[in-house]
Order: structure tokens, then sequence, then C-alpha cells
């Protein structure tokens, strides 16, 4: 099965859920929309709860896990999420601990089949020999969100406008948990003595880029971002912010423009180490979108790279916004297909990139030579050249970062 034939199958045999497909504390989210995951109805207990997974809403947990504490929480829970006579769970009422539980399940379980279909298999949980399955826990006392051995647990803050962020509802923020938890299965875990900063990096960048592409499957979300954009995605915009918490605030933004020479002297968090590897991989996803709206003679040469210089300072943005502007007239479908063709290209290259990788000593170039290796088996090479230059601009290979500033440890 295709990508793009993947909601069309799930339609047919799937269970249906309300979700939201960006933070509800935008604007542009006012309502959850229907979506199908691929349990078929029937199939999908109180709770929710499946084969794979199980939502557990805690009353009133107080903190997050910690080693050596793990699942399965043994407090009072609320009560769970229970499917219809038909067994779809998209009666729920928004509001209520139901939903939000519901929410939070479906969410993780399409991005699951979105993944699956990719990889072209199962997705068997790093910690399957301790536990079966994956326990979520949509509210904790907790100003974050984590993924860890056997549990997703996701938390509530206020972001800077004084609104309430319920984290069980940021599709985005749900999408990047449960990317770290693919990315464990696929990848694996190292030792302490091989675990390197860049792994760490790594794995915040295909989190990320997990949320990116699932993100992606919503058609409102591609609507909504050529209707905004008119293709420029260098602007700031939905897909390129990562987790927004506001209209002006979030966890990360993909198009940044930063070089491993930024955190020669030392970094802080690896969510800031990753960015020039989470750069790397979005310019190769706009130069797929690129060449793709070049084949079909939609932009020229001189607008694509206009587009790529627009992440450096002093770039008249305004001016090459009125030429994605005239170029996009009267071509919103030519674009959306190019947009959807470039999402499926960069899902299988990441797809074949993780299981190429291995998780001791891993450095950003062994994810370089790992995307060209899949490149070259997806598409015989065609994009060798622009994927090199996206690394080599990113100084991956030519800069090493310097230490970790601070004592915080994965392993303490």
């Amino acid at each position: 099965m295709t990508a793009i034939d993947l909601n069309t199958e799930l339609q047919r045999h799937g269970t249906r859920f309300l979700v939201y497909p960006q933070a509800p504390v935008l604007r542009s989210i006012t309502m959850p929309e229907t979506i199908w995951v691929s349990p078929p109805p029937g199939a999908i207990g109180p709770g929710p709860a499946d084969e794979q997974m199980y939502v557990a809403d805690a009353i009133a947990k107080s903190k997050p896990y910690d080693e050596p504490e793990l699942p399965p929480y043994s407090g009072p829970l609320h009560a769970p999420a229970t499917p219809d006579q038909e067994g779809h769970f998209d009666h729920l009422i928004v509001g209520t601990r139901q939903f939000e539980a519901a929410h939070m399940y479906a969410v993780i379980r399409r991005v699951l089949d979105v993944w699956e279909c990719y990889l072209g298999h199962v997705i068997d949980w790093h910690f399957d020999e301790v536990f079966e399955r994956l326990e979520l826990i949509p509210r904790i006392d907790w100003k974050n969100a984590q993924s860890g051995f056997g549990y997703i647990e996701t938390g509530i803050s206020e972001n800077e406008q004084g609104g309430t962020q319920l984290y069980c509802l940021n599709f985005d923020i749900l999408a990047h948990e449960i990317g770290h938890s693919i990315i464990y299965s696929e990848v694996g875990w190292p030792l302490e003595a091989t675990a390197t900063p860049q792994y760490f990096g790594f794995q915040e960048t295909a989190a990320d880029m997990t949320a990116l592409v699932a993100v992606l499957h919503f058609d409102s979300v591609v609507e909504r971002l050529l209707n905004d954009t008119h293709g420029n995605l260098y602007c700031l915009n939905e897909l390129n912010r990562i987790a927004e918490l506001s209209e002006i605030q979030q966890v990360r933004v993909a198009s940044n423009n930063r070089r491993m020479s930024h955190y020669a002297a030392g970094w802080l968090k690896e969510h800031d180490l990753s960015q020039p590897l989470t750069g790397a991989l979005f310019d190769i996803f706009i130069i797929l979108f690129h060449l793709n709206l070049l084949d079909d003679g939609l932009i020229n040469d001189e607008l694509a790279e206009a587009a790529y210089a627009s992440i450096l300072p002093g770039v008249d943005t305004g001016k090459l916004q009125r030429q994605f502007d005239s170029a996009y007239k009267e071509k919103h479908l030519e674009f959306k297909m190019a947009l959807l063709q470039a999402r499926d290209y960069l899902g299988a290259l990441l797809a074949g990139t993780w299981g190429r990788l291995s998780p001791h000593d891993l450095t950003f170039v062994d994810v370089g030579h790992a995307v060209l290796d899949a490149d070259l088996e997806l598409s015989h090479g065609r994009y060798q050249t622009q994927i090199l230059a996206c690394f080599t601009w990113r100084e991956i290979g030519a800069v090493e970062p310097g230490p970790k500033l601070g004592q915080e440890s994965h392993f303490g």
C-alpha cells in the first residue's frame, strides 16, 4: 500500500475518532476532525486499548515516571473512554477526560499507521521483552511530555499568551513522543559506553521529522499550508513550526539556519544540537518539493534558489513571497500533488535511513551516509548531489560539536 492510498484504506476498514490536526490553541483549529485508525471497529476496547497499547487516565498523577519507576500505573484511574455500539469513538464529547484519552490514543495509533506504511512492517516495541503494550497517560501535573521504557505521558502548561495547553491534545507533541519510541524500536538504544551526544540529537531530529511527515496526512493541514504560503515553505508556517504552543510560540523551527559551527563551543540540550540535522532533512524535503515543481514547469531555478537563501538574514522575503504568489495562482492542485509526492519520498527515505543505522557511536555523518544509501535504493541515486549539498551546508562532518554545557545525563 502506498502512503497516498493509506487514508482510503483506513476509511474502508478502520475505527473512527475525532482529533485535532494541530494544537487547538491556534486560531485556525476550531474543531476536531474525523480520522480512521487501522484496528477495525470492535478491536479497540475501553481505554481506549488494543493489542499494542492502552490508555491509563491517571487521577492526580503528581510527577512523571523516573527510573527505576516503570509502568503499569497502579493508582486510581478516571473512567475509560468507551466505544459506541458500532465500535467507534467519534461520539465522545470535547472537553471530557474520555475525549482527551481517546485523542491521545488515536493520534499515536494514527502516527504508527503512517510509519508502519513507510517502513513496510509492524513496529515491535523495544521493551516487548518486559511489557506487552505501551502505556499512555494523558494528563499529569508536569509542564512537559516524555516517551520512556513502556510509556508515553503528557502534561499541561500555559503559553505566552496565557492559554492552557493540554499536551495530550497537541498532535505534534504526541507524534514527536511516539517518534522516539519508533526510533528506539527501529534503530535501538546505545550502551552507556557507546552513547554519543549526536545519537540523542538524532533522536530529537527523527522525532520531529516523524511528526512533520505524519501531520501532512491531514488534508486540511495540506490545504491550509498551501493556501497560507502559496508554496513558500521556508516562511514560518504550521508545518515548520514544530509543536506550536500558541500563535507566536513553538518548541522548534524546522526551517532554521543552524550549522554545526553554532555548537562548536558547546551546547545545552540535545534539542539544540539536533537543529543542523533537522535543518538538513527539512532542506531535502523542500528540494524534493521544488524539483517536483520544476519538473512540471511550475517554478523556475531562480525562484528555487531564492527560496533556499531565504533562511539567511537580509533576504527580501516580501519579493520572494510575491514570486510564489504568482507561480501558485490557479495551480493549487499541481502544487498539492508536488507536495504530497515530496512527503511520501521523504517518508520512505527516512524509513530506509533508520534501518541502516546502529545506535552505537552514532554521528550525524553516519546519518548522512545512511540517507545517501537509502536514496540509492529508492531512486537509483537521483538526489545524491542535492542530499550531499544539504549536509555540507550544515557543516555536518566538517565541524564537530563542543561539549555539553551542564551535568544532566540520559544515564544518570
